[in-house]
Parts: structure tokens; sequence; C-alpha cells
């Protein structure tokens, strides 16, 4: 009998349901149509060309940025029993030969390929010597080992992971993407699936364009992250703060992003002082020193890694349980993705920023170095979008998602502003001046045009488009310009106002904003506060936010909105600690044992449902999330007796 998605999520993957729009994708691709696919870090994108590249005849060819991050997705795929491989510069000529004959003999369910090596003439004219023609419908193409049987020869899919490289409006931009474009002209009968964590509308349709995707479905999950809890502080002495956030993460992993190689090195060297296992990582360290601290933090030899921006795209590392920004960053979409590299279980996580007001000029002036005009203005725009962020006095989710186009109908209750919030107050009249202004205004001026209208300024360039004789001139002149700037920041963090990415970030109303023009809602926003937080106050020692125990990166979570009422640490409700530890330390025994890392063995979150659990029997272990027949078969054993040893020694 053929299998199905779902029989595959199951039996090969060990999760017992999809997330959201996981299975859409998968049909998509499944019927030969191209996909582009927007889902938050962890949120289970993997999943949507791996289950479709074993189905379909033919191999997955998956363009990935990072050797790390191919080596870590191969490994997972491997432990899952499907056949998968890497073919990149790391490969010496024997093992580039070993994996190239598997490709043509269809001995491979997904191959990952750099973007240099996915456009050479002759990868691409592999490609067209294994299938010249569209893959062929669904079919049930065996999951074996890298040693099984041929399958049928063909290229069963396309995927571009982090495809927000292709675009120049993107974070992380890389020149080698565009030439992907081939890929898409050589083979147009193949699907092809683009995904990436992070893109604003406009970085959307740029990638769009560039892949040749302007009329395949597009799917976008909710940019949510519910388990990591978000805050900002004012920074003063970050050392001290970093010292006091830490005692709520003992022996935890994370990452600690600063601005410059040295305060890497600082910041690592500090902790190793406090008896703390870091290391620095930055792009001036040599290979084999970045290669060896990113293997340490995977394999757990190191707690924290104190690094730029350079570090994390490759990381798969799912027990992250914290990432802190030392200094400002650029961009939300780089924030976002950063702080995404936690929680990536679903367990409860921590995003600490540390804000400066000293960060900003140096910021302001990095970005003033670009040659490309437009860019230079887009890039000013978004960071921006992140003073502005930190600068909330609005949920900050709300605000975060806001950027992302994603509209959260309620606060999050597991953010600084939301645990801590400021004073409240009946905004609507001065909400109504603003919006009127702004409709006033045509949406052709900004935020700073906006405010001189309101408090009737006398600017030259006011007077020269005649726009003291609006009705709005002067009606808010009581009311000071950081004031009217909080509101109208608030306005556009609400989703009333819209404010335009671009040269000129003009504000426009959105339909929200009609009611309250109309006088049919009150709207109740912050007031304005000095500080964002006492600088005195002990960081990541208040209410941690419960977190349900997820389905890991691939299948469907149980975790709801998050309160951020007290948990007693990142584990399950009436999960047993003790237990969970000595699953923890088998599966280190085991990971060391295969030369992998803990998580490709089982996450974190798996563990934990084990000790709430403790299934006595394969069948049961078989429910928990994350646990596969493959998996099964190989560690089922190890794990149900340690867990048969407990309940005897519970009984006696």
């Amino acid at each position: 009998m053929t299998e199905t998605a779902s029989d595959i999520l199951r039996s090969v993957f060990g999760y017992q349901g999809f997330r959201p729009n996981q299975e859409q994708t998968i049909e998509t691709l499944l019927r030969g149509e191209d996909a582009f696919v927007l889902m938050p870090s962890g949120g289970g994108k993997s999943l949507c060309y791996q289950i479709p590249a074993i189905m379909r005849s033919g191999t997955g060819i998956v363009v990935s940025p990072l050797i790390s991050l191919m080596k870590d997705q191969v490994d997972a795929l491997r432990a899952n029993g499907v056949r998968a491989a890497a073919y990149n510069s790391s490969l010496d000529p024997a093992a580039t030969r070993r994996v190239l004959a598997e490709l043509m003999n269809g001995r491979l369910d997904l191959l990952y390929v750099s973007p240099e090596r996915a456009v050479t003439d002759g990868f691409l004219d592999r490609l067209a010597a294994l299938s010249a023609g569209p893959a062929a419908l669904p079919g049930s193409a065996p999951t074996g080992g890298g040693d099984g049987g041929g399958g049928s020869p063909g290229i069963a899919l396309i995927a571009v992971d982090e495809a927000h490289c292709i675009s120049q409006w993107g974070h992380d931009f890389r020149p080698e993407y565009v030439a992907l474009k081939q890929m898409r002209d050589r083979f147009p009968g193949v699907p092809l699936i683009a995904l990436t964590a992070t893109a604003d509308p406009h970085t959307r349709e740029d990638i769009s364009e560039k892949l040749g995707l302007e009329g395949a479905a597009c799917f976008v999950s909710s940019f949510d992250r519910p388990n990591i809890r978000l805050q900002v502080i004012e920074k003063h002495n970050p050392q001290s703060q970093l010292q006091r956030f830490l005692t709520a993460h003992e022996d935890e992993a994370g990452i600690v992003y600063c601005s410059t190689r040295k305060r890497t090195e600082d910041v690592a060297a500090h902790l190793r002082g406090r008896g703390i296992a870091a290391a620095a990582y930055h792009a001036g360290l040599p290979a084999e020193e970045r290669e060896r601290v990113q293997e340490a933090f995977i394999f757990d030899q190191i707690q924290i890694v104190a690094a730029t921006v350079a570090f994390g795209m490759g990381i798969d590392k799912t027990n992250v349980r914290f990432v802190v920004h030392w200094d400002l960053p650029q961009h939300l979409e780089g924030y976002y993705q950063e702080i995404g590299r936690s929680g990536r279980d679903g367990l409860p996580a921590e995003a600490l920023l540390l804000f400066g007001w000293e960060d900003v000029p140096r910021v302001r002036a990095l970005i003033e170095t670009g040659e490309n005009e437009e860019r230079v203005a887009v890039e000013q725009h978004k960071f921006g979008a992140m003073v502005g962020f930190t600068q909330a006095l609005s949920c900050r989710r709300r605000v975060l998602l806001g950027y992302l186009g994603e509209r959260m109908e309620s606060d999050c209750g597991n953010c600084d502003v939301c645990l801590d919030p400021p004073e409240l107050y009946d905004a609507t009249e001065d909400a109504q001046k603003a919006l009127s202004c702004v409709y006033r205004l045509g949406g052709r001026f900004g935020v700073g045009h906006v405010v001189d209208v309101l408090r009737g300024s006398e600017k030259q360039r006011l007077l020269d488009l005649r726009h003291d004789r609006l009705s709005t001139y002067g009606v808010g002149a009581d009311v000071s310009v950081d004031a009217w700037r909080s509101l109208l920041q608030q306005l556009v963090h609400l989703g009333y106002l819209y404010q335009e990415m671009g040269q000129y970030p003009v504000l426009k109303l959105t339909s929200a904003a009609m009611p309250v023009l109309r006088g049919e809602e009150t709207l109740m926003l912050a007031r304005p506060r000095v500080k964002l937080a006492r600088p005195d106050e002990p960081l990541g020692k208040g209410k941690r936010p419960k977190g349900a125990v997820g389905k890991g990166r691939g299948g469907a979570t149980a975790a709801g909105k998050v309160t951020g009422s007290a948990a007693g640490g990142a584990g399950a409700p009436g999960a047993d600690d003790d237990l969970f530890e000595e699953l923890r330390m088998l599966r280190r025994q085991i990971a060391d044992r295969e030369g992998v890392p803990a998580y490709v063995v089982f996450h974190d979150a798996t563990l934990r449902e084990m000790a709430e659990a403790r299934p006595t029997s394969d069948d049961e272990l078989l429910e928990i999330s994350g646990v596969g027949e493959r998996k099964l078969e190989k560690y089922g054993g190890e794990f149900l007796a340690l867990l048969s040893r407990w309940a005897e020694a519970a009984v006696e």
C-alpha cells in the first residue's frame, strides 16, 4: 500500500500531526506545483520539502547556504533512515565521486548542495542527464539506509532554503544566490519551493521575482514564537547585567550577539573568568577555529558562544535556551532570526536585548557607508523600526509581528511590557487628531512632518506646502514632540497606520483606523516612560513562561498563548527533572558513541515527554513526539530499559 504524507510523518520522523501549512505545502509539491513558504525558525520548514522528496520519484535537490547547516540536516535525516547526502567544498575527491555516483544511480532521496556548486555547468548538466523531464507523480520510493537499493533517477523537486539570501533587500543578501534562477530555467517542469523564516512583504516580492515564483502558491505561517520571552532593558554596566541574567540559566546553552569582533572576545573572556565554558566566534578567526567553536557548541562542550552575526544560520541546535543581544541589531529581520535560534524544541526560552542610545549613531553611520542610495534609505528605515521596537510601550510581540506583516489581536503576556505594563490613558482624541492629520496629508508624508503639522510648526517647507491651512494644523501644540512620536509609533505597531518601506517612509491609514476616526472605538495607549527597566533589577529572575512540551521542529505543538506565569524552569509541568537528567545522560552516551550532536538522537522536548509519560513498551514509545520507527529500532531498547529501571526503583 502506498504510504501517505501522514504515514511518513509518523513512521520516519515520529510526529503525530502536521503544523499549520505543512500538509498543504507537501500536497502542492506532490502535485508538481511550485510553492513559497514562510515559517518561523523551528516551525518545520524542512519537512515541507523532505517528505515530498521521499515520496516523489527521483532525488530532491536542496540548495543550502552553509556547510554546517547541510551537515546537521543530513545527520538528522540519516538518523531517521532517509537516504541523504551533501555536495559542497568540504568533500575530498573520493567523497565527491561517491556522492555524485549515488545521485546518478538514484540512491538518494535528498541531496544538499551549496549555491556555488548548484549553478555550475557541470552540476546542471548532470541534473539534465539525470532527468530529461518532470519527476514522476507520487510513488512509494523506499526510505532505507544510504546503502539501500536505487530508486528512479530524476529530480523530485528543487528546494531553495534560506531564500531571503537571494534578495538584496533581505537581511543576509548573498550574490551567489541570484544565479539560482538558472535552475528554474533549466528545469521548468520540476516543482520548485523557496523557504525562509524572515522576509518582510518587500523582500517576499523580490524573492518571487528572482526565482520565477510569481504564480506559486504562497504559504505564510504565523511568525509567532510564543515560547520565547522578549525583554529589552536599558544598557547599564552590561557585564553585570549579563551576569545577573545568567544566574537564571545555569548550565543552559545560549548565544550572546555582539557588534564587533573584539567585543565577542572580551565577553567570552569575561564569562570564562566566571567559570563558564564560553568561546568567541567571528569572521576574523581562522576557519579551523570557527569550526572548532561551532562543533564544541553543537556537542555541548561549550555553554555560551559570544558571536557576531556571522554565527548562527548553520546552527540547528534545539536546546538553546537564551539569546542575548549585547548591542543593538541593525534590523528587526536579523533580530527575529537570531532570537529564533533559541527554543527550537518548543520549550521556554528568553531573548534579552540591552539597548543603549550610544549604539544608534554607530549603526546609522555604518549604514551610511553603503554606495546604493536606495538600499541605504531602506536600511535606515529598517533600523528606525528596530529602534522603535526597543522603545515600544505596547506588547513587543505585537510590534515585532506587525513589522513582519502579521497582526495579533491581543497582547502576548510573555514580554517585559506585558509583564510590567506602562501606564495607560484614553488616547482616543489624540489618536483621532493624528489619524486625521495623516488622512489630510494624503498619506504622502512621514512621522516628522505629521508631528510638525500637529504642533503648528512654522518650518519653511511646511509653509511652502500650505499645510498651515489644514484643519489639523496646530491642534496638538500642547503635546510634546516625543509624545506625538510615541503615539504615532504605537498606532503603527497596533496596525492603525502603515509605514511604507523605501526611500520615503510615509504614513498611510489602514482600514482599522476608520472606527477610531468615526468615534466608534476607544483607544487606550501607553504613556511614554523614561526607562525601559531599572538597571539594578535582577534579570531573568521573574516569571518564567509556561512552555508546553512541543512536538519538535517538524510536528504539531501543544504550545498555545504563553501567559508568562511561573513554570519553575524550562520543563513541562509535572515532568520529573531527575528522570529527565538521566534520559539526557543516556542520550549523551549514545551521541558520543555515534559521533553526532545529542539533539540528533532526540530533542529535549522528546525527553521531557518521556519523563512525563514514562512509556513501558514499543507502542507507547512510538506515541512520544519525535520517536519514529527507525529511532525506535536504534535507541528504543536502551531508553525503555532506563525507564523500566526507574519505575522499579520508584516501587521499591
